[in-house]
């Protein structure tokens, strides 16, 4: 049983460090592989730091952990990075698997407007970790006509929610402030040598 955990991870922070980790032992998974987006059509590319950038920062947060590992299938991949497409590629690698797609609840929401959305509902379960920003009615509601519709096995983890977010990370950069204990303290350092988010 293996997590897929999808994201810009621009930077990755200990927010979605905590969130894999709950979830591999909330969900008793295998082990839970990192992706690093690569050229998501839902997020503007100018706003994300080089591939090569976000990749090293995952592999230095991970490194670590014996369960977690990072893939560069995204980033290797020319085009627009769509989710299914992701999810047929790992399928191929690990065909004798089971597949836990891992998604805040801001991401399920729009699911409707994702590719083949019936695709990535047959290759892997949803695990959706909620998310304060989505009222828990809308959420629910979402996710009972995904599964009505389209037989979606769909769980929902009780992981606890940080206010950390990448976004707020690159403005402390660009602001001067520190993010020491927000991000590893190998990606802090990370950062701080290769300049990162001075201009974001």
């Amino acid at each position: 049983m293996i997590g897929i955990f999808g994201g810009s991870f621009n930077p990755i922070h200990v927010g979605h460090l905590v969130l894999a980790e709950f979830i591999r032992e909330e969900f008793k998974l295998d082990k839970i592989i990192f992706i690093p987006a690569g050229n998501p059509p839902h997020k503007n590319v100018c706003d994300l730091e080089t591939g090569t950038h976000r990749y090293a920062m995952v592999k230095l947060a991970v490194e670590n952990n014996p369960f977690f590992e990072v893939s560069d299938i995204e980033l290797k991949r020319e085009g627009i990075s769509y989710t299914c497409e992701t999810l047929k590629e790992i399928k191929r690698i690990y065909q004798n698997e089971e597949l836990f797609f891992i998604c805040g609840g801001d991401s399920i929401v729009q699911f409707p407007t994702w590719r083949e959305i019936g695709t990535i509902f047959e290759l892997a379960n949803i695990i959706v970790a909620g998310r304060p920003n989505v009222p828990a009615g809308e959420l629910e509601k979402m996710i009972s006509g995904f599964r009505n519709s389209y037989s979606a096995r769909i769980l929902c983890s009780e992981a606890p929610h940080m206010e950390i977010s990448s976004s707020d990370i690159r403005k402390r950069i660009k602001s001067g402030l520190s993010v020491r204990y927000m991000v590893p303290e190998a990606v802090y350092e990370y950062i701080k040598r290769n300049n990162l988010y001075q201009g974001v």
